[in-house]
């Protein structure tokens, strides 16, 4: 009975792949022949090129009787973690690929690829590995959950109630994701490269953290637009003062510390028009921002204390931007075009680029009454130039692309949710 189910599970196969032709039939006859990892590999990358059928074609005809071999389990392990550790040298860090497979993959790829990021780290000692790696593996909770005495593949396929097949498929569509990964910059340390440092003379005051969260947890709650951007407005002139402190004790610093880098990755719609207000708390923040709208994150370069407030205000800012943009729509005196897209993005579009003065203007204000302005504006100099020529090492090809409002209905709703001022013109992002 075995043997004929076998026979069938294989004349199965060839009919399968004799729908996509020759070429696939022969691609699959040299996979299933091949070593396990390296026909996970020959599927994956199939699957990556846009074989939407070649996963499952694949894992019926290296599956045995419907259950796992121990080859077969080592070899999908060994096919992941090689591939991944190809993404992380082509500049992907853990959040980037968890971001990237949520949005191209189900629940049980991301999951699988998560595992395989905490096995692939396990083999490096801790003071090796670079602590934004620890931070991002201890978020997406990347530990060792199954028992290490029994091969990982099965336990998880068990945990995820999915028969081989399935599971099989899941693991060659995730490792056809890591191929379509592009090479980006390596901005953070791989693991076993990184070094013990000394801390950072940068590293944020909790006290001062403290106090801007609850300013922006107080703008997000509030219901009226033009509180919220008066307190956002605060959160960032307390970030600038404490700014302003460090780079004047860094300029005395025999060894101040160099620019990081970090990716922000945004939520569908509106990405472009989201990105321009990373752009402008970037900015505001003494950072550099690109956009990649092919992946739809932010990479900003800056001081990791500066990195650090981008992110949280910009977080704050867009989760206010999204609920003004929401209600405005919502307006029972305006017409239908104000829960189009075109309105909305306008909307968008015009929230940032208000918030962007506010925000300049609010740096100037705080620079101007600091205690020794004639001698921090040349340090503000030279920091921005350090943080100009880290940028422009890393994104040694940019170039700068406009975005703009289809709609002025949705223009002015935006100027009106941010404090009805006089808007320029529309600011460039680069890309």
């Amino acid at each position: 009975m075995g043997k004929n189910r076998r026979h069938k599970a294989a004349a199965q196969a060839r009919r399968t792949a004799a729908d996509h032709g020759p070429e696939f039939a022969a691609l699959m006859d040299a996979a299933t022949a091949a070593e396990p990892a390296h026909a996970i590999l020959m599927g994956a990358l199939e699957s990556s090129r846009g074989n939407t059928r070649a996963a499952r074609h694949f894992a019926d005809a290296l599956i045995r009787d419907g259950v796992f071999t121990p080859i077969l389990e080592e070899g999908a392990q060994e096919a992941a973690l090689q591939v991944l550790a190809a993404v992380y040298k082509n500049g992907w860090l853990p959040e980037d690929i968890h971001q990237a497979a949520a949005r191209n993959l189900d629940a049980f790829a991301v999951g699988y690829l998560t595992d395989m990021m905490a096995v692939h780290i396990a083999h490096f000692a801790p003071d090796t590995i670079d602590p934004t790696w620890q931070v991002q593996l201890e978020q997406l909770g990347a530990t060792r959950w199954w028992s290490t005495g029994d091969p990982h593949l099965r336990q998880w396929a068990a945990k995820q109630l999915l028969i081989p097949a399935e599971a099989l498929t899941t693991v060659v569509e995730a490792v056809g994701l890591l191929f379509r990964l592009p090479k980006m910059q390596l901005i953070r340390p791989l693991p076993g490269d990184a070094r013990p440092h000394a801390v950072s003379h940068h590293a944020v005051d909790e006290k001062v953290l403290g106090k801007v969260r609850g300013l922006l947890a107080k703008a997000e709650s509030t219901a009226f637009p033009e509180e919220a951007e008066t307190l956002s407005a605060k959160a960032q002139e307390l970030m600038t003062k404490y700014a302003i402190d460090r780079v004047l004790l860094d300029a005395d610093a025999r060894d101040p510390d160099l620019p990081g880098a970090r990716r922000l990755w945004l939520e569908t719609p509106y990405v472009d028009a989201k990105a321009l207000l990373v752009d402008v708390v970037a900015q505001a923040n003494r950072c550099r921002a690109i956009f990649s709208a092919e992946w739809g994150f932010v990479a900003i370069v800056g001081d990791d204390a500066d990195l650090d407030a981008v992110e949280l205000l910009t977080t704050s800012l867009l989760v206010q931007a999204t609920r003004a943009m929401i209600a405005s729509g919502n307006d029972a005196a305006r017409s239908a075009e104000a829960r189009s897209r075109s309105f909305r993005k306008s909307f968008l579009i015009a929230y940032a680029t208000r918030i962007g003065e506010r925000l300049a203007l609010a740096n100037e204000a705080t620079i101007a009454k600091s205690a020794e302005p004639e001698r921090l504006l040349p340090v503000l100099a030279s920091h921005q130039l350090a943080v100009d020529n880290a940028f422009d090492t890393l994104f040694p090809t940019v170039k700068s692309s406009r975005i703009s409002a289809g709609s002025a209905e949705g223009w002015q709703a935006g100027q009106a949710a941010a404090d009805r001022a006089q808007l320029g013109a529309r600011r460039p992002i680069d890309r």
